[in-house]
């Protein structure tokens, strides 16, 4: 008799897997945790791009900086950048000398060369610009479930709370077995909520330093190109 009774325990013991706390959760506490593993699967599909998009750049970036270098003329450079569609350097360089060969060929005299530099700096800006937003695209969204993820676990955890009064309440009964399972699913969503906010933090914090230390270079090289420019034009 003692060992039927003992088979029925087992039977009736909750499942604590994660699993089994989303199924036994309410639908306040699943819409909590279906949103946070919906945060961090997207998290960490914007952290691998972002990583990914960083090392190419740099990977380009010294591509570019060994035939910059390589002692050959600007329309040279130009001629053999120009078919590279995904380095921001090399589209900053060819906008710049795009709009130098437009100006050369449009005036029969003197060029202005305040004028020309003002057109050129215009032209590199709207390419800095134009991919500084597509290299942040989507980062903020790691900012913000950093920020958000541990509040919304919060909340589940508050909701997973209430309902083990409520069942303490109706049960009358404060026993440990009664509220475990709220409890496991406040602490379940509290977990996941750090899980989706730690990954996001340290990631935002990492990408966006090796983003501004490329966007950096990349003014910097927009400042030495136009120096080099200028005084080699000033020479003829």
């Amino acid at each position: 008799m003692e060992d039927i009774n003992n088979i029925n325990i087992v039977a009736e013991a909750p499942d604590f897997s994660m699993f089994g706390l989303f199924m036994q959760a309410d639908i306040v506490v699943k819409s909590v945790i279906i949103i946070l593993i919906i945060a961090s699967i997207y998290s960490w599909n914007v952290i691998v791009a972002k990583i990914l998009r960083i090392r190419q750049l740099k990977k380009l970036e010294k591509e570019f900086e060994e035939i910059f270098w390589s002692g050959n003329s600007f329309e040279d450079l130009y001629e053999t950048l120009n078919f590279n569609k995904t380095d921001p350097k090399s589209k900053i360089f060819c906008a710049a000398i795009l709009e130098w060969k437009k100006s050369k060929s449009q005036s029969d005299q003197s060029l202005d060369l305040n004028s020309l530099k003002d057109r050129m700096q215009r032209s590199m800006s709207v390419i800095f610009n134009k991919e500084s937003e597509n290299v942040e695209k989507n980062l903020t969204f790691l900012a913000t479930a950093g920020s958000t993820a541990p509040f919304i676990g919060l909340f589940g955890t508050v909701w997973g709370i209430m309902n083990s009064f409520k069942s303490i309440a109706i049960a009358q009964n404060t026993n440990l077995a009664v509220v475990a399972p709220g409890i496991a699913e406040a602490l379940f969503a509290t977990a996941l909520g750090l899980f989706v906010a730690i990954p996001a933090v340290v990631a935002y914090n990492k990408i966006s330093s090796d983003i501004s230390k490329y966007f950096i270079s990349l003014e910097t090289f927009m400042d030495e190109f136009t120096t080099i420019f200028f005084r080699q034009l000033e020479k003829k």
